[in-house]
């Protein structure tokens, strides 16, 4: 082990929420943690994908905006003084003789720990792209398969595709933004919550969303940007839609990356953990967060702060190996550790 390297008690893999959250219940029990992400940033997806979102399931915020929650959670965590490696991939984890372990990045960068704690998200992912014509010859010419900003699409024409809970979400918010909003669906129901199916009707029902089921988007032109979309359903009837954006959301397609060759027991791109405290079959190897997956997995970030909370019960153990644990709540443990 170089001598240059990071010396912290936890090194989590993933600046995402729940990964910040892990930095407080870490802290609460007076254990240092440094964060390493492939991203630039911290905030994961929230910060990548849809920053401008409102969330709607974190307890006490009826409503919160990604981005905002992201900054929650940072000044949150700040009393603990957490390390960050942005814009590194986490490369090799290697067991060292004392059972403690090394982290070694990308670029090179090294962090000396005694628990990891993975909580990547998805892993390393990419968009899933549909099979349209002409889609990536207009990719950042019209075409995104993400919303940052919602603000860019202001009085413009747009084309949603998708089902899922991503494409309904901005269904609705976009009503109130775009000029002209088109959702274009391949089956007459959604895969999304019902709640937010049931608003995207009542929207095409009041003329604020042009809904498009049972159809799909099968080929793009434009003159140098995209101007038209074209749109096939199920008795392939052709529709021409006029248009200054297409957003296909079909998700993302997680990839484990180096994490599959850890000796991890991995089901279908998730790492298998037992639900005591959310560690892997690797000693002092913990899971949190919509990586992992066991028997009820709900991947919600409140579901990831849980898990959060009892893997660092557990973590105490490899940290602080002689101390006994004496946790009750946090108005007694307090955030002032450091």
């Amino acid at each position: 082990m170089e001598q240059s390297a990071i010396q912290t008690d936890i090194c989590i893999v993933g600046a995402g929420p729940v990964g910040l959250f892990a930095v407080f219940e870490a802290g609460l029990l007076k254990m240092r943690c440094h964060l390493v992400d492939a991203l630039p940033q911290v905030g994961g997806q929230l910060s990548e994908i849809y920053p401008k979102k409102p969330i709607y399931d974190i307890p006490g915020y009826p409503s919160v905006l990604a981005g905002e929650l992201v900054d929650k959670l940072m000044e949150q965590i700040a009393p603990f003084k957490p390390g960050f490696t942005l814009g590194e991939r986490v490369e090799a984890l290697a067991r060292q003789a004392d059972d403690s372990f090394v982290v070694t990045t990308s670029e090179g960068t090294q962090i000396a720990c005694k628990v990891v704690v993975i909580a990547g998200g998805l892993g390393c992912f990419e968009p899933r792209k549909p099979a349209v014509g002409n889609l990536e010859k207009f990719e950042g010419k019209g075409v995104s398969y993400m919303v940052l900003d919602p603000e860019k699409y202001r009085d413009q024409k747009v084309v949603l595709a998708g089902g899922g809970d991503s494409a309904l979400d901005w269904a609705i918010f976009l009503s109130d933004v775009a000029s002209e909003l088109s959702l274009v669906h391949r089956n007459n129901t959604f895969r999304g919550a019902p709640e937010s199916a049931e608003k995207v009707f009542d929207l095409a029902k009041a003329g604020k969303l042009n809904l498009l089921l049972e159809s799909e988007v099968t080929q793009i032109s434009g003159n140098g940007h995209l101007q038209t979309v074209t749109v096939t359903n199920k008795q392939k009837e052709i529709q021409e839609l006029n248009t200054d954006a297409f957003i296909p959301l079909f998700g993302l397609t997680p990839k484990l990356g180096p994490i599959a060759e850890w000796g991890l027991s991995i089901d279908k791109n998730a790492i298998e953990v037992d639900t005591f405290d959310y560690s892997t079959g690797v000693p002092g190897v913990f899971a949190i967060g919509d990586i992992n997956t066991y028997p009820g997995k709900l991947k919600l970030i409140l579901c990831g702060f849980h898990e959060a909370a009892l893997m660092a019960q557990s973590a105490f153990t490899f940290v602080y190996p002689d101390q006994k644990l004496s946790f009750k709540y946090t108005t007694v443990n307090g955030v002032n550790a450091f």
